[in-house]
């Protein structure tokens, strides 16, 4: 906060030192807050992740908004900005009175606590807190503490089967932290790399899917070291352009299939219990195989939880089943308009990268959205879990503050 000069005799000169001190004070305090809480949303994951159930889960998610709001209280906002976040905080409210879920109120205070924050050195932390965490569980699992090494069972692939969990539950699970924190770290660290740095990157990945034969997150991770790869030795705007288009184009792909699938799911149930066969069936009994049986896993409950004809405006309280498509869990557990507008935030950014030719923040959506097809990992009650929320706070203020800004100014503001 800048002093204001007074013409006082002996005085000013005070005056305006106090208000730079207090300034700097407010200032360390709103980062030191925000920092808190995402500290205890990374821990939250871990513990999620771990064999431990948490039973102050609620309690700290109420602590964490209350430092985010805190934030918020200490720092400066525009009209517009203002303008917007009561919107948002209006949707999350209508979803909370509706459904009984506050995670949008969270996200959206959340988000807004963003202003100001060197984004980059939070993710950063969070990076390592997450990758120093998971190695934490393995370790304990090794030693036999907490959770356990392999586990023996049939997996829905037709025969029993030993996979690794390493402490995380389930292969998958394992699989996924592998291959979430080969997106982040790629995001972060990726321009400076040499080529056997991806290399390297890409075998730890493999050894993994070795242990844990879960193709998904291993074939997603292959995809975003691909990507990175490319993204960092892109010159010519041509081939950006056409680079930041097919990303764009995985992003709307993504969520299209999703929609289709939640949509048309119904068909494989007739096609299985009735014996139903045509062009649009057999579409989805291929499109049921790539995804392993996540759209047959729509119909196999008795209200035939997670399609279309079981979503709402603002969802229900109903809407509580557990399934692994995101995408398709972002509608039916917090409803059309709100997953409509997170996904048409998600994909004017995803254009304000391509004009701005911010590739790696490009290619971080698109995997993650190509992911989410799939797994749900970042549809979930946990900010941690979600690394485009921090990205999303990262630009949002800057856009409404000048969305005109070039490039290489916003390059420098970001950190």
């Amino acid at each position: 906060m800048e002093g204001v000069a007074f013409c006082q005799p002996g005085g000013g000169s005070e005056i305006r030192v106090n208000m730079k001190v207090n300034g700097t004070w407010k200032e360390k305090t709103a980062v030191y807050l925000f920092f808190t809480g995402v500290v205890l949303e990374t821990l939250l994951v871990l513990v999620d992740k771990s064999a431990y159930t948490n039973p102050l889960e609620g309690q700290i998610f109420r602590i964490t908004f209350l430092l985010f709001f805190a934030k918020v209280c200490l720092t400066r906002y525009s009209v517009r900005e203002y303008a917007v976040m009561v919107f948002f905080l209006a949707i999350g409210t209508i979803s909370y009175f509706v459904t009984g879920r506050n995670e949008i109120v969270r996200v959206v205070m959340f988000i807004a606590a963003g202003k100001d924050i060197n984004m980059t050195k939070c993710l950063k932390m969070v990076f390592w807190m997450t990758l120093a965490g998971c190695l934490g569980l393995i370790l304990l699992s090794l030693f036999g503490i907490l959770g356990t090494v392999f586990l023996t069972c049939d997996y829905g692939r037709g025969s029993v089967e030993t996979r690794y969990v390493l402490g995380m539950g389930h292969p998958n699970a394992l699989q996924c932290m592998v291959c979430v924190l080969t997106m982040l770290g790629l995001y972060l660290y990726h321009e400076k790399w040499k080529w056997y740095y991806y290399a390297l990157l890409f075998l730890t990945n493999g050894f993994f899917f070795l242990l844990t034969d879960s193709k998904t997150g291993f074939l997603v991770s292959v995809c975003t070291i691909i990507l990175f790869f490319l993204a960092s030795r892109m010159q010519r705007r041509k081939v950006t352009a056409i680079f930041s288009a097919g990303n764009i184009g995985i992003f709307v792909g993504s969520v299209l299939i999703s929609v289709l699938s939640a949509k048309d799911a119904i068909c494989l149930f007739r096609h299985f219990t009735e014996g139903a066969y045509n062009t649009k069936i057999k579409f989805y009994i291929f499109l049921n195989q790539i995804l392993t049986g996540r759209i047959h896993a729509l119909v196999e409950t008795s209200n035939n939880e997670g399609t279309m004809e079981t979503w709402h405006l603002f969802s229900s309280p109903e809407s509580q089943y557990y399934f692994d498509m995101g995408w398709v869990r972002l509608f039916y557990w917090y409803g059309v308009i709100p997953a409509i507008l997170g996904i048409f935030i998600m994909g004017g950014l995803m254009v304000y990268f391509a004009r701005e030719r911010k590739l790696k923040e490009l290619v971080l959506f698109s995997m993650i959205a190509l992911y989410t097809v799939i797994e749900a990992h970042f549809i979930s009650v946990y900010i941690g879990r979600n690394y485009l929320l921090f990205v999303v706070a990262m630009y949002w203020w800057r856009i409404l503050e000048n969305p005109k800004e070039d490039p290489e100014s916003m390059k420098r503001r970001s950190g």
